[in-house]
């Protein structure tokens, strides 16, 4: 099975991210695609088990293996979190559904550090694209303060909300390069003291339930496995390849 076969066939949840979920997009912004999938059961018992990513197909579209997805929303990564609370869904079946009912589980005050240091990185690449080009990039800086404003929401309230609703002009602004960078670094400064705020008192939990999504995990993968009888062309693919019952 290849890795396209796995997102082709396989993909539990697929949504649209970027500017278009964020409520941002104008006539000339590309629509990105992300999505999860679950690897069958049998694909791991052989040793090359299966991709926990993939690209593709088509560009644009980027899909995670639903453990590796977990995982990564467990620690608190931004780009997952907000993949998970996308207002463009495009596919979603039982299990997904599922997956998404567990939005709530992921969430905890560990964001605070996560989303902090994504931003700091994000802070250095426009300190050295100004510092090579002699301005910061104006869209890069509007994606920052979007981000910036999510997590200190999220932290105040305890829900993550990723379209920027009637905020749009104020942030198409800063990508036209209408906002000064001084305003910018203002800006950028008072969300950051905001956000330190808001993480005392915050309503979430101190870390992500871990035993729900384990429990999820589980259950998902043992329905895999007695999905896929003796008769099942996974299965049989193993045997034939010598990956059960052999010495």
């Amino acid at each position: 099975m290849q890795p396209e076969d796995l997102v082709r066939d396989h993909t539990i949840y697929a949504c649209v991210m970027g500017s278009r979920a964020f409520g941002l997009a104008t006539e000339d912004s590309d629509t990105d695609r992300r999505g999860v999938f679950l690897a069958p059961t049998p694909l791991f018992w052989r040793f090359e088990k299966p991709p926990t990513h993939v690209e593709g197909p088509g560009e644009e579209r980027f899909s995670w293996e639903l453990e590796r997805f977990c995982e990564l929303a467990l620690r608190g990564n931004p780009n997952v979190l907000e993949c998970l609370h996308s207002p463009l869904v495009e596919h979603l079946d039982d299990t997904g559904r599922e997956l998404l009912s567990l939005r709530g589980a992921f969430l905890s005050r560990q964001v605070y550090g996560t989303f902090t240091r994504y931003a700091l990185g994000q802070r250095r690449k426009l300190d050295a694209g100004i510092r090579t080009h002699g301005a910061p990039r104006w869209k890069h800086a509007m994606h920052l303060l979007r981000l910036l404003t999510s997590a200190r929401d999220l932290l105040r309230t305890g829900e993550l909300t990723i379209d920027v609703g009637d905020r749009r002009a104020e942030f198409l602004a800063v990508k036209r390069g209408e906002v000064s960078w001084a305003e910018i670094e203002s800006r950028m400064a008072r969300l950051g003291e905001e956000t330190d705020a808001a993480l005392h008192g915050s309503p979430l939990p101190p870390e992500p339930d871990h035993a729900r999504v384990a429990d999820f995990l589980f259950r998902v993968r043992r329905a895999s496995a007695l999905e896929a009888g003796p008769d099942h062309e996974i299965v049989q693919g193993v045997v034939r390849g010598g990956g059960l019952g052999q010495r």
